[in-house]
C-alpha cells in the first residue's frame, strides 16, 4: 500500500547531532517538509498528536536504547498508541537490533511498527579513540548515508520499507553482540561526566546543553551527578576539553550541531 502524499512528523533524541540530521533528511525526502522536533521540546506530545505516522529516531549506545529514550516513550505509552511508527537507528560501527530496541517498546504501548532503518554515521563518543575516522572520512559517510535515507524514503512512499533491525535475527545478534556484556551501561543513568577542573574554566556552557540537567555550576567549575544518559553533547561542545564519560581524554569533539 502506498502512503505517498501524507505529511509525517520526525520525533527524535540526537546528543551531537547525527541523529537530528538523519530524521530531518528522512522526514525531507518522504515529504519535502521539515516537519520535526526533539523530545525535549515542549510541544512535541501535541505536534505529535496531529500525525498518523511517526519517524522516531535515536543513537544505539551499546546495542541499546539511551536511556532518556526509552524513559520518554515508556513515559507516554498512551501518545503512540494507534500510531504507525518507523523507526531509525543511528550508529557508529555496529548494532544486531539498534531499532529492535525501541521497537519492542512501542509494541508494548500500542503502535504499529511500519520498518526500521540503522544509518552509520560518524562516532560521537569523543573519548574512546578506537572509532575515530578523519573529517573527510566523516563527511563521506555521511553522504553514503543521506543516500541511503533517499532510497528508504521512496521505499516507506511506495508501501515497502526498510526493516532493518527487526527481526528475531537481529534481536539475537544485539543481544549477544553487545547487550549481554554491557547491559549495565544503559539500564539506568550514570553519575558522569568526569570533570577535570584544571582545565574546566567555568564557562557554564555544558550547563545548558545537557538534557538531563545533569550539570550544574559549583564553585566556578563544572560539576557532574548522577542523571548522565551517555549522550556526548556536553564532551563535545566543552571549549576546554575538561569533560569525559568513558574514557579519560577528549580525542576528537564531533559534533553536526551543538544543540538539540
Amino acid at each position: 500500500m502506498r502512503i505517498e502524499g501524507i505529511i509525517l512528523i520526525g520525533i527524535y533524541f540526537s546528543g551531537t547531532g547525527n541523529t537530528r540530521h538523519c530524521v530531518t533528511e528522512f522526514v525531507k525526502q518522504f515529504s519535502g517538509k521539515n516537519v520535526v522536533a526533539s523530545i525535549e521540546e515542549a510541544d512535541v506530545l501535541s505536534r505529535l498528536a496531529q500525525q498518523e505516522i511517526v519517524v522516531f529516531g535515536y543513537p544505539v549506545y551499546f546495542s541499546n536504547t539511551p536511556r532518556i529514550v526509552k524513559d520518554f516513550i515508556t513515559g507516554n505509552e498512551e501518545n503512540f498508541r494507534g500510531k504507525k511508527v518507523f523507526i531509525i537507528a543511528t550508529l557508529g560501527l555496529f548494532s544486531g537490533d539498534g531499532a529492535g530496541c525501541a521497537a519492542r517498546l512501542f509494541k508494548k504501548a500500542g503502535a504499529e511498527i511500519v520498518g526500521g532503518l540503522h544509518l552509520m554515521m560518524p562516532d560521537s563518543t569523543c573519548d574512546v579513540k578506537m572509532m575515530k575516522k578523519t573529517h573527510e572520512e566523516n563527511l563521506s559517510r555521511i553522504a553514503e548515508t543521506d543516500k541511503k535515507i533517499a532510497l528508504a524514503a521512496q521505499s516507506l512512499k511506495n508501501g515497502k520499507p526498510p526493516h532493518e533491525g527487526l527481526s528475531f535475527i537481529n534481536h539475537a545478534g544485539g543481544l549477544l553482540g553487545q547487550r549481554l556484556w554491557f547491559r549495565g551501561k544503559t539500564a539506568s543513568y550514570k553519575s558522569k561526566p568526569d570533570v577535570n577542573t584544571v582545565k574546566c574554566t567555568g564557562c557554564g556552557k555544558c550547563e545548558g546543553l545537557c538534557p538531563m540537567k545533569n550539570l550544574s555550576m559549583e564553585n566556578g567549575k563544572a560539576a557532574g551527578h548522577d542523571r548522565c544518559t551517555l549522550c556526548y553533547r556536553c564532551v563535545a561542545s566543552c571549549p576546554a576539553k575538561a569533560l569525559t564519560i568513558l574514557g579519560k581524554e577528549v580525542h576528537e569533539q564531533w559534533r553536526m550541531a551543538v544543540d538539540n
